[in-house]
């Protein structure tokens, strides 16, 4: 089952890649907030939704919206000086967006959200979001996002 975004129905284009933080260990409690601060703003007025997981210093993103918007993100953040080792690891069109109503959600590597998603309430206020399990649909993409982390800390390792 998948989600929809306002005003959004149909195949979309999702892109999945990997990268590897330049932020320090000081920095990076800082950065990372004001990262998702921007994300989750910009990535709602351009009508792209997914999440990211983070595990230590590495990052796995998903990405869904128009195709050009989304290359066009992911072409900024390849440039980005806080990413090196930037690997697209899928991209192509899929039939509807699984992360449909999430701007940008940080998960951890094992699954429990580090940043609690926030939810308009009606008459303009802002509440926390209530957890709630993934779908099965984000389940499979967050599993293929959590399968790279651990191949990259292996590799990391050797």
């Amino acid at each position: 089952m998948t989600e929809t975004a306002a005003g959004d129905s149909g195949p979309v284009f999702r892109l999945v890649y990997r990268s590897h933080s330049r932020i320090g260990t000081a920095e990076r409690k800082r950065q990372l907030g004001e990262i998702f601060s921007v994300a989750r703003s910009s990535n709602k007025k351009l009508g792209v939704t997914g999440a990211l997981l983070i595990d230590e210093d590495q990052f796995v993103q998903t990405l869904e919206g128009p195709e050009p918007v989304v290359r066009d993100l992911y072409a900024k953040i390849s440039q980005d000086r806080r990413h090196e080792h930037v690997e697209l690891l899928e991209s192509g069109d899929v039939a509807g967006r699984v992360f449909g109503k999430w701007a940008m959600a940080k998960m951890a590597a094992e699954g429990e959200p580090d940043i609690p998603l926030l939810n308009n309430v009606d008459k303009g206020g802002i509440s926390p979001a209530q957890p709630r399990p993934a779908t099965q649909a984000q389940e499979a993409v967050l599993d293929l996002m959590r399968q790279s982390l651990r191949r990259a800390g292996a590799a990391a390792s050797d």
